[in-house]
């Protein structure tokens, strides 16, 4: 157990060290079989869970803090739990790092990337082994600094540093919330180990405690608090701002961190303290509608995007929304197996859109896809499988289908069969599959259908020009990456940019390639994880009640309850995939003015969500502006025009002006000197006789 998680530490560290004198080769030699060991060794631990053969034990590894009555021993926890994210993070890293042998093969910095990818690693497994909640805070506040670090890897991009800025300082809001969790635990019981907390958990039902000045449920102010950390991590609605802009770090940083990983760590930690929120039904109701309003807000942003990559991230934020509403009604279970499905579909369709940008010379705008089916013929199929996935495609009668099929489903049925407010959820969720069918469905076909609009791409122009020798090849992080991003956000991609179906259309000279086979040996291996993880996998995660014995709250009654409700309700998620699929095929297939006609039609709604809600722009408003006017106060008037005025710099002018004017006395005269010495002299006197 300790191998799996300190061999990325470890390789980490060789690598970080090493930098450019272990080379290129040696660098990702390192990283990359150092993730693939930790893989290796963490599936027969999952696998052994599944079948009953392995019962949960904690590894000491040694003490860490001694304070009081503060005790905290490092320890690496081992239950269903804790398997089910080692076989997610290792397997998705370890195919990320494989992957990024191709994607970054012409950036300068390998070394230093493939270091940050193996630290992000190390912290992600400190996080969901952790058997205190101050180890768990260590491996929370890691992955923070590891998405910072890789965020801004290209630093010379002024965008990527603004975003690696604004993730950081974003988290920070939700880790405040995530400490006051854990003081006031440690407050409550009297320590910060999980299992016992867990298990004092129930006896504190109905008690109070003093918060702010009154007196609340202590249960709930509690989990109220971790889960403002659990918002914050997981990007859900209101500290959501930061997953977005996170697209401007490499795409292979997109798919381990902002589509399988570190945005599940919320997900993780509720589940983890699933019995203390048993406990706060208050609690459990906010989670409900926080991750129902995130999954509708997601979802409408997704569908007015053009950036391929941020398409792929509002869907991430939606499907978090999914995995909270399901904790919220008490499916932990199917939050859990969202979770574990969800890695591979995302994941899978991340390095498949990095692919497609790979191939397209680094150009992310949709508007200038088209017809690459036949170009890169496999990253389209792989493309579709993550699609099938993402969208549920399946059969209720047959019980089989894509990954998501079995995952979602279940999470809506769980919510309907919750009752009262799961029930708002289950509808507010089958929207959002609709809308999750849509605008997947537009990806695949404004990239990979319809007549190539390569030509009118800056980017695709910059390749020709490249390939007649007149420059050398540009690295990743010259070309593309490490230019401004392209920007939509406050413009009507239809009216202040061309459209869908305004674009000049034809090749433009450029030929399309496929991917190396490091990158296209990941997809092949995720698309296995899209298409059967659900079919393999549903019953352990949603119907074996021992597979999760001692790890989570597990509802058998909710679980059986499911199986009670009405045939429209479970039919319900494949009827709004259908819809989202029609629309889909009749506005960018049929009529492909449609998505013009409808933003001239509904110009208001249209930039609403275009702008992402305006959530950015009020945030500006309310937080940012009042708060560099703050430090231009403190700056200008305070430190400037108080500290320094009186302090060290009034005091070097007072020196100065005394200077100036002992100076004048010093003019090198004999009978200047003589006349000070005279005065002096005088004015001794004159002392003297007074006395």
């Amino acid at each position: 157990m300790q191998l799996i998680v300190f061999l990325p530490l470890l390789a980490a560290i060789i690598v970080g060290l090493g930098n450019r004198m272990l080379g290129n080769i040696v660098g990702k030699l390192i990283t990359t079989g150092a993730l693939f060991a930790s893989c290796a060794l963490s599936w027969p631990i999952f696998l052994a869970f599944l079948g009953g053969d392995q019962a949960a034990y904690v590894q000491p590894v040694f003490s860490w803090i001694v304070s009081g009555d503060l005790n905290v021993d490092w320890a690496l926890r081992v239950d269903t739990l804790t398997a089910v994210m080692l076989v997610v993070i290792t397997t998705v890293s370890a195919l990320v790092h494989l992957y990024s042998w191709g994607y970054m093969e012409e950036d300068p910095d390998q070394p230093r990337f493939f270091a940050y990818l193996s630290l992000f690693t190390f912290a992600m497994l400190m996080l969901v082994t952790a058997d205190n909640l101050v180890q768990m805070f260590f491996g929370w506040e890691g992955v923070g600094l590891a998405s910072y670090l890789l965020i801004g890897f290209w630093f010379k991009k002024p965008s990527a540093n603004a975003a690696a800025i604004k993730a950081f300082v974003v988290n920070r809001v939700g880790d405040l919330g995530f400490m006051l969790g854990i003081f006031g635990t440690f407050l409550v019981f009297g320590t910060i180990s999980i299992p016992e907390i867990l298990e004092a958990a129930p006896g504190m039902a109905g008690s109070t405690i003093g918060f702010l000045g009154y007196r609340f449920d202590t249960m709930t102010v509690l989990c109220l608090l971790l889960f403002i950390g659990a918002m914050g991590k997981s990007a859900q609605l209101g500290l959501h701002t930061w997953l977005p802009d996170a697209m401007e770090g490499p795409t292979p940083v997109s798919a381990l961190i902002h589509a399988a990983t570190m945005v599940t760590a919320g997900v993780f930690m509720v589940c983890r303290l699933s019995p203390m929120f048993e406990v706060a039904p208050v609690a459990l109701g906010f989670v409900t509608f926080i991750g129902a309003a995130t999954c509708l807000f997601a979802a409408t942003v997704g569908t007015a995007q053009m950036d391929i990559k941020r398409v792929i991230a509002y869907s991430t934020c939606s499907q978090l929304g999914y995995m909270f509403f399901a904790a919220g009604v008490g499916a932990y279970n199917a939050a859990m197996f969202h979770l574990f499905t969800h890695a591979f579909f995302k994941a899978l369709l991340f390095l498949g859109a990095g692919s497609v940008i790979h191939a397209m010379h680094h150009e992310q705008d949709m508007r200038f896809y088209g017809g690459l089916r036949k170009s890169i013929p496999f990253t389209f199929w792989m493309m579709m499988a993550g699609t099938l996935a993402i969208t549920g495609v399946g059969v209720y009668w047959l019980h089989a289908g894509f990954a998501g099929f079995h995952s979602k489903d279940a999470i809506l049925e769980a919510a309907y069969a919750s009752g009262g407010g799961g029930v708002t959820a289950f509808w507010v969720g089958a929207f959002a599959a609709l809308l999750t069918s849509f605008y997947s469905w537009r990806l695949i076909f404004m990239t990979f259908f319809g007549e190539p609009r390569w030509a009118a791409s800056e980017h695709i122009q910059h390749a020709l020009h490249d390939a007649h020798g007149d420059h050398d090849t540009h690295a990743h992080g010259d070309a593309h990456d490490n230019a401004p991003a392209q920007e939509n956000a406050g413009h009507d991609p239809h009216t202040h940019a061309p459209g869908a179906a305004e674009v000049k259309t034809g090749t433009g000279g450029y030929h399309p390639h496929e991917s190396p086979l490091t990158m296209l040996v990941p997809l092949g291996v995720l698309a296995i994880g899209a298409v059967l993880a659900g079919f393999v996998f549903s019953h352990a995660f949603l119907e074996n009640g021992a597979f999760w014995v001692g790890s989570l709250a597990y509802d058998e009654h909710l679980m059986h309850a499911m199986h009670e409700v009405p045939l429209w309700v479970k039919l319900s998620a494949t009827a709004a995939m259908l819809i989202g699929l029609g629309i889909a095929v009749l506005a960018y297939l049929v009529h492909r003015d449609w998505p013009a006609r409808f933003t001239e039609s509904f110009r208001v709604l249209h930039a609403f969500v275009l702008n992402k809600w305006y959530f950015d722009e009020l945030y500006h408003v309310v937080f940012v502006k009042p708060a560099f006017w703050l430090g231009r106060l403190f700056w200008k008037k305070g430190d400037e025009g108080t500290i320094d005025r009186f302090g060290p710099n009034g005091l070097a002018a007072l020196v100065a002006g005394g200077g100036r004017i002992t100076a004048r006395l010093q003019s090198g005269y004999v009978y200047t000197y003589a006349l000070v010495m005279l005065l002096g002299l005088t004015a001794a006197v004159t002392w003297a006789i007074s006395r």
